[in-house]
Order: C-alpha cells, then sequence, then structure tokens
C-alpha cells in the first residue's frame, strides 16, 4: 500500500483520514483520536496531506511537517464543491483529499508559532477596538434619547462625558449620571489596553527587520507593517504581486461570458482585517498628496482627476500590496518611484 496523498478532516477530538495511492484508488479510511495522529502519520511514509485551514489547522502542520510529511492547507471553500453526497466528517475527508490534488488548486500560506502568536496579538487588539467601538454608539444612542448630540469623533465624546460628569449638562436623571460615569471609565479602561497592544506592536516593528522595510511604504505603519508579516507565511504560495493582491480581495471581481469582459468592485476575498488597514492606510496617503511633487503624489493626482476618491484609495493599497511582495519575496529594500523631471 503505497499512500501518496491523504485528507485529513481536523476536529477537537475525532479526526477522519482518508487516503488514495498514485492511481487515486482509494486505500486507507480511518477514524483517528487526537492523541492518535501525530504516532500514526509518523509510521506512514511520506506524503502529501492536505488539510482545510481552520482552527488548529497551522499546528497540525507544523507537526507533520516536522515528521516529514508535505502539508497543504487548503480554504474550506474550495473543498466544498468536491464533496459528494450529504456532509460528513468522513465525505469531508474524501473532498480535501481530491482537492488538494488539483494542480490549479489554490493554498494557504502556513504560519510559524510567532507568526501565530503575531497573529494572537492583532486578534486580541481588533476584539478591543470593536469592543470600543460598539460602547461608543451606545453611549451616543443613549445620550441622543435625551436630547444631547455628539458628533462621531471618538475625542469629542470624551470630552462631552467630562462635561456631563463634571454637572455642566443640567435635566440629566442621577440613574443617566451613574451609568455614564461607568461608561466613562469603561472607555477609559479600553483605550488604555489598547494603548498597550499598540506599543507592544511598535516594540515588534521596531525589532523586526521586514516589517520595517515595509513600514517605509507611505500609508502602512506598524499596525499594517507587523499584521502583513503575521499573515503572510510562504511567500512562495504567490507567483508575484497581483496574485497577492488578489488573495487581500484588492482586485476587481469579475462576471465575463461570451467573449466580453465585465469587472465590479474589488472582490473583497482573503483577510478583512488586513485589507481594511491597507485601504485606511492609503486613504491618508491620499489626504496629504495635494501639492506634493514626489511620484506617488503626481500619480494620486492624475487618478483623482477621472476616478472616485475610494476608487483611488483602493487602487493605492493594490500598488502598496505589490510592493510588499516584492519586499517580502526578495528581501529588498523599499525604493521610491522619482518624479519624472520637468522639461
Amino acid at each position: 500500500m503505497q499512500i501518496v496523498r491523504i485528507g485529513l478532516d481536523l476536529a477537537k477530538y475525532v479526526f477522519e483520514v482518508h487516503g488514495v495511492d498514485a492511481e487515486e484508488k482509494v486505500v486507507l479510511r480511518k477514524t483517528l483520536r487526537r492523541d492518535a495522529v501525530a504516532s500514526f502519520f509518523a509510521e506512514l511514509p511520506t506524503c502529501v496531506v492536505g488539510m482545510e485551514a481552520c482552527s488548529g489547522a497551522h499546528y497540525w502542520a507544523k507537526v507533520l511537517s516536522d515528521l516529514g510529511h508535505e502539508v497543504r492547507l487548503i480554504s474550506p471553500q474550495f473543498v466544498t464543491p468536491y464533496v459528494k453526497s450529504n456532509k460528513s466528517d468522513r465525505n469531508d475527508a474524501e473532498a480535501i483529499c481530491e482537492a488538494v490534488g488539483r494542480p490549479s488548486m489554490r493554498f494557504v500560506p502556513p504560519k510559524s508559532s510567532a507568526q501565530l502568536a503575531l497573529q494572537a496579538v492583532h486578534r486580541v487588539r481588533q476584539r478591543l477596538v470593536s469592543d470600543r467601538t460598539r460602547l461608543v454608539n451606545q453611549i451616543r444612542g443613549l445620550l441622543a434619547e435625551h436630547g444631547i448630540a455628539i458628533a462621531r469623533d471618538i475625542s469629542r465624546l470624551r470630552s462631552a462625558l467630562s462635561k456631563i460628569v463634571n454637572g455642566d449638562e443640567a435635566g440629566l436623571s442621577e440613574l443617566i449620571l451613574e451609568l455614564v460615569r461607568d461608561a466613562r471609565e469603561e472607555l477609559a479602561e479600553l483605550d488604555r489596553r489598547i494603548s498597550s497592544y499598540n506599543r507592544r506592536l511598535r516594540h515588534i516593528f521596531r525589532n523586526d527587520e521586514m516589517c520595517r522595510r515595509i513600514g517605509k511604504i507611505k500609508g502602512i505603519g506598524p499596525v499594517t507593517a507587523t499584521a502583513l508579516v503575521a499573515a503572510v507565511g510562504d511567500r512562495t504560495c504567490f507567483k508575484n504581486g497581483r496574485e497577492f493582491a488578489a488573495w487581500l480581495g484588492l482586485v476587481p471581481r469579475q462576471r465575463s461570458s461570451g467573449g466580453k469582459a465585465r469587472l465590479l468592485g474589488i472582490s473583497k476575498r482573503g483577510d478583512r482585517y488586513i485589507r481594511t488597514l491597507m485601504i485606511h492606510g492609503a486613504r491618508a496617503v491620499l489626504g496629504k498628496a495635494g501639492g506634493k511633487q514626489d511620484a506617488q503624489s503626481q500619480w494620486i493626482g492624475r487618478m483623482r482627476e477621472r476616478r472616485h476618491p475610494n476608487v483611488v484609495a483602493v487602487a493605492l493599497a493594490n500598488k502598496n500590496a505589490r510592493i510588499v511582495w516584492s519586499i517580502l519575496s526578495r528581501g529588498d529594500d523599499y525604493r521610491p518611484a522619482q518624479a519624472a523631471s520637468a522639461t
């Protein structure tokens, strides 16, 4: 029995294994408990092992890679078309085995332990920022019911809460004042925790050479640079910068038929968090490009003459993503393009 490819369906406690030989004949179907997975694969000859990129996938990818197997992580959405009949763990393992063998299949870059740790910092920070946004919106909504309208700017909200707590707003009941005091304390605590994670990311940024190289690109700061390094594992998974930009969802969707190409809005595939950071960074660059004569600012000016600012921001984010891929894949330093000299 010569197994060449295995589909491994991951779970918390029970794992399904589906293996085929060189002639695509099924030679292995097995159910494994979690504590038996490593020992089972240690006894197998080295082969290709496919897994869905889900929770725990990067851990098992490292375990099986250390045993000599070639591990390929695949996005769950690319596995679904290969599921036969009803969905079950065994059918999922078979579908993974089939999908991972397709020559044109795209795979998820594996991550190291350091990247997973850095990604965890970003995930916690992202959750804290979301909690703060929800709190701010709730406070503004509650105060609006009492005739107090506060602008969206969070600094204005902080100022308004201080005035309310100090008694500058009349007509509010003691119960509402109590709620405002609690909300103000909660907001201050969230600000403190987010600042703590920002300092942690800046420290990582300063001590990582690749982050510093990426951070030289306009529109990419410590948060975005560390997020990119955490997300991109094996750079060879992308043939060029366009594939990397497509992985981030920064390219147009297509709906082409009958020889007629039709381009739509951006695909929004891939990592939503990084895509959001890239576009926000591009918007910041757009706001400061007016009147500048460097090559990038001139390009932005030409684009703005014929495109909506949002389109220009996404185009700049796409451009930055391609530059990031070049730096990550080749280890080059960022060299800004020079503006054309006036004649």
